[in-house]
């Protein structure tokens, strides 16, 4: 998406012609996105079948850990290594430098989880937790040696090799779960397969990137990478605030089963902001980065990604919240169908918070990781006020926590990001719309829909089926009726077509 702007410039771009970068781009979006579409189709269909496997209660065990896990993570230095990506060049020695602070600083993490297990345990009552813990800990070992050779290829706009090796590595921990889970292993398949799949990463990203470099714990003139590094680091601190207050705060107020109920649907909701939004981001930070220099394009390509985006997302959404009961209980069996209700209002407020982390790709890349910063420090206080008054009524008001702070986040993030990157609040609100109004309109129809069929007694694949069909063609329709533009600039993308002279950005303020 930002490639199609680099495509309307002239002259060259380090040497390189904007239309050569524009293709790249294009393909690291492929490689990028395309793989992880194949490494989800992996993971899910290994998912949906250890699912049926375990229990919910194993669930809620495994998400008692990932609080203390991510909290935690967000020190793994990757912030650091993403400064090397930002900036206009590196030398060797600076590599070293990013290497042992990856080292160090992940050791230490691990170290630090395992002695601390026992009080993680104790805050939850669940002796469990702190052997759980214990294991994971070998995930930071295996963070530097992903980290490094990641950035670097990324820097490169390279997403090919990485793309074989994360496929790999899907594989990996999708045969580890399930034989883990058909031996019997209950909440232990959730942490081994993880395990199998980073240190699958590690090995390959190392050997592909044939980034085999000594570390240097000289830290001297790393001012850059520190300052950079450091403030992503506090916007991940604040994030993680704001994405795991919610199970940090039930995990000590709910049993398990419930709490497991809860985690699933998150992590169903969030499946498409969680897995197919941050691969974009991965390669629009470099891409922005090479054309920071441009203001004009920046702005273009953000409004068209945002555009694009939405015409996936709110559709996904939207859809997800009318057939969340058919489709919970055909994809995991009707014991998981108290999911549904969180599940239909966790996806409502996720629509508002894909188009929320698009903004920091864009700041980041201009040299401005403060924004992002203050964006996600705005998160870390609404989020968590926001679950403290809902648990009040239970997980259902936590869920209803999500769609009241993810329009006040986006709202926040939006007043402090646009003037740099060049928009306002009103280009964006137009950016969505395309999307999101047949999407809402579509949601309604399915709705009633629902409604109609319900007395036919119809079994829930049937169902799903029939009203997924529907809402296809329903939002199809209102896209052809009123949105062809957009249809238009989707075929142009795919085909790689160029788009009318009058919407390429402004030739003379280039």
């Amino acid at each position: 998406m930002v490639s199609e702007s680099a495509e309307f410039k002239g002259s060259t771009l380090d040497g390189e012609s904007k239309e050569a970068f524009g293709s790249r781009v294009r393909s690291a979006v492929i490689w990028r996105s395309g793989s992880q579409i194949l490494a989800q189709i992996i993971t899910w269909a290994s998912t949906l079948l250890v699912i049926r496997l375990l229990d919910p209660s194993d669930y809620g065990l495994f998400a008692m850990t990932q609080v203390v896990l991510a909290f935690l993570a967000f020190l793994n230095g990757w912030g650091f290594a993403s400064a090397l990506v930002q900036s206009d060049s590196i030398d060797p020695f600076r590599i070293r430098q990013a290497f042992g602070l990856l080292l160090l600083l992940n050791g230490l993490l691990a170290a630090i989880q395992f002695f601390g297990a026992p009080i993680a345990a104790a805050y939850y009552g669940q002796p469990m937790v702190a052997d759980l813990l214990r294991v994971q800990a070998l995930l930071f070992l295996a963070t530097p040696f992903i980290a490094l050779p990641e950035v670097m290829m990324s820097r490169a706009l390279d997403f090919r090799r990485q793309a074989v090796v994360n496929l790999v590595a899907a594989l990996a921990g999708a045969s580890t779960a399930l034989a883990c889970a058909l031996a019997g292993y209950g909440v232990w398949t959730l942490v081994y397969a993880p395990l199998a799949m980073f240190w699958t990463r590690a090995i390959g990203l190392t050997l592909v990137a044939r980034l085999l470099v000594w570390p240097s714990f000289n830290f001297k003139g790393c001012g850059q990478i520190i300052g950079f590094g450091s403030a992503v680091l506090f916007s991940q601190l604040f994030w993680l605030v704001q994405s795991q207050s919610d199970i940090f705060i039930a995990g000590g107020r709910f049993e398990p089963h419930a709490l497991g109920l809860y985690a699933e649907a998150l992590f169903l909701a969030q499946i498409f902001m969680a897995k197919f939004v941050p691969p974009l981001n991965e390669v629009a930070f470099p891409a922005y980065a090479r054309i920071k220099t441009d203001m004009p394009a920046v702005r273009w390509s953000f409004l068209k990604t945002v555009r694009v985006l939405m015409l996936i997302a709110a559709p996904f959404y939207c859809g997800l919240a009318v057939v969340a009961a058919p489709m919970v209980e055909t994809l995991f069996g009707s014991k998981w169908l108290g999911m549904v209700p969180y599940i239909q209002l966790l996806s409502l407020a996720l629509i508002l918070m894909t188009v929320q982390i698009l903004f920091a790709p864009v700041t980041n890349a201009l040299g401005k990781p403060s924004i992002s910063m203050f964006t996600a420090m705005s998160g870390a206080i609404l989020f968590p006020v926001a679950f403290l008054i809902g648990a009040e009524w239970g997980l259902i008001g936590m869920a209803w926590a999500w769609l009241f702070a993810a329009p006040l986040l986006l709202l926040a993030t939006a007043r402090l990001s646009a003037p740099l990157i060049g928009v306002t609040l009103w280009d964006i609100a137009r950016a969505m719309l395309p999307g999101l109004a047949p999407a809402l309109v579509m949601a309604i129809g399915v709705g009633f829909a629902a409604e109609a069929i319900a007395p036919l007694g119809l079994t829930a694949p049937v169902q799903l089926a029939a009203l997924a069909a529907l809402g296809i063609a329903l939002y199809g329709a209102l896209l052809w009726m009123l949105e062809r533009e957009a249809i238009d600039e989707m075929v142009r993308l795919v085909l790689r077509r160029r788009p009318p002279a009058e919407e390429a950005p402004n030739q003379e303020a280039i």
